[in-house]
């Protein structure tokens, strides 16, 4: 693996830092996917519902973004910072497709995105420290909650909002890919409680960020 100064390495997180939080469109290389049905009206309550829904997956994938470039930065082994690194480009693609919902619905991200960021980050890194595998383990448990979230979320959008339906199912395909994957690369399960944490973190989450 390449080896980077210690500054030039802080200053590369903090680029990427920066990205995530204040130019996510910035990060996304895949268009936007588009929903079959042309768009319905939305009344109030269903906007300011769906915002809040698309604004608790745009914190998931702020910290997302966050998890893996973690992950990747204490990486053992070139082939998993590879992995880590390439999901961390479709967790950006997710991020700008958030951001652009969240502006269609006339709202804003959550105000406590740094929190996310720098929570996610810090458990990606500790976990990496560890061992590639239990990072990747860390990667498969992660994105097998995330796929049952988004799953929920699924049913519990506005049926009006077509829109942000197409990039739900998108962004919940992806996510079992990079849990399938890190499990492919060898993660290793994570032991109990881990799993039940971080099942509680994310709902503290999700209550939060639909709400600020």
């Amino acid at each position: 693996m390449q080896t980077l100064s210690r500054f030039d390495a802080l200053i590369n997180e903090v680029d990427r830092a920066l990205k995530t939080l204040a130019a996510p469109h910035a990060l996304q290389s895949r268009a936007t996917p588009n929903a079959l049905d042309d768009p319905l009206e939305l009344s109030e309550q269903e906007r300011k519902h769906a915002a809040g829904l698309m604004r608790v997956n745009h914190a998931g994938e702020v910290a997302a973004q966050a998890l893996y470039f973690g992950h990747a930065a204490a990486a053992h082994t070139k082939a998993t910072k590879s992995l880590m690194l390439h999901a961390a480009q479709e967790e950006g693609d997710h991020l700008g497709w958030c951001a652009q919902r969240l502006e269609a619905l006339g709202a804003k991200p959550s105000l406590l995105g740094p929190v996310w960021y720098v929570g996610a980050y810090a458990m990606g890194y500790a976990a990496a420290k560890v061992s590639d595998k239990t990072a990747l383990g860390f990667v498969a448990e992660t994105e097998r909650q995330v796929e049952a979230h988004l799953h929920a979320h699924e049913s519990a959008l506005p049926a009006a909002d077509t829109e942000s339906l197409a990039v739900i199912k998108v962004m919940r395909s992806d996510e079992a890919a990079h849990g399938l994957a890190a499990l492919n690369a060898g993660g290793a399960r994570l032991p109990w409680p881990i799993p039940e944490l971080m099942a509680k973190t994310a709902d503290v989450m999700r209550f939060l960020a639909y709400r600020l």
